[in-house]
């Protein structure tokens, strides 16, 4: 099998040699633009196993290249490299679907370590669960393959961390899964400020698979603890 592919898109030419460097010693094929308009069009017409994006670029801004990436249903993994280090701005990036955020400035073996976890979280999610490709939930049935969930006569699209999450509890059916097992499986544990982030996808996991969300049947909270579901 051949190496993955990864794309940087970093306007600092010296950081993006640095950084292009590095990745190739560790045996990735590496890609590099400058802008974010040139990214946006290159992953469109070729898509990378992971794209290293700068926030601040010209042309077009690496949150706008995420959204931009996230409408067209685009799910390659995007680890954000950034000088704008604040919580405003990470929950932001990683709301947009970002996989995780990496402030400048990094040491570079943290940022080789970055990448293989994304890469191997990915790598999960693309195998064949041993839960099975389909989640029953009463009358709602989870496609993990296509990311969609079919209620009665509605269909909904669920976004990758959605589904991860669902994935991740149905592995582990009737067990308490606790947030911190949760963010480390689907995002890694360091890409949000707090654990409680997760709540909220549960929240809209709610509201599309249960009948009532506020007396969930399948996705029940243990508190001080995480999650279980109960299939």
């Amino acid at each position: 099998m051949s190496a993955e592919r990864l794309l940087v898109v970093e306007d600092e030419a010296h950081l993006s040699e640095v950084i292009s460097d590095n990745l190739r010693l560790e045996g990735w094929r590496v890609d590099v633009v400058a802008d974010g308009a040139t990214a946006l069009a290159a992953i469109r017409a070729d898509r990378p196993d992971l794209v290293l994006l700068d926030v601040m670029l010209p042309r077009m801004d690496g949150f706008a290249v995420c959204d931009a990436l996230r409408k067209d249903g685009n799910d390659v993994p995007i680890l954000f490299l950034t000088a704008r280090a604040s919580a405003d701005d990470r929950v932001r990036g990683l709301s947009l679907g970002g996989d995780d955020y990496l402030s400048k400035p990094f040491e570079l073996k943290e940022l080789i370590l970055r990448v293989r976890a994304i890469l191997r979280r990915t790598e999960w999610f693309r195998a064949p669960s041993p839960a099975g490709d389909t989640l029953q939930l009463g009358a709602a049935r989870v496609d993990f393959r296509t990311q969609r969930a079919q209620v009665g006569e509605h269909s909904y699209e669920l976004s990758p961390k959605e589904t991860m999450i669902l994935r991740c509890l149905a592995e582990r059916p009737g067990e308490v899964v606790s947030r911190a097992d949760i963010l480390d499986r689907v995002w890694g544990y360091d890409a949000f400020p707090t654990s409680r982030t997760v709540d909220n996808f549960i929240v809209r996991l709610r509201r599309i698979l249960e009948a009532d969300p506020r007396e969930p049947r399948y996705i029940h909270t243990v508190r001080g603890s995480g999650y279980r579901l109960t299939p």
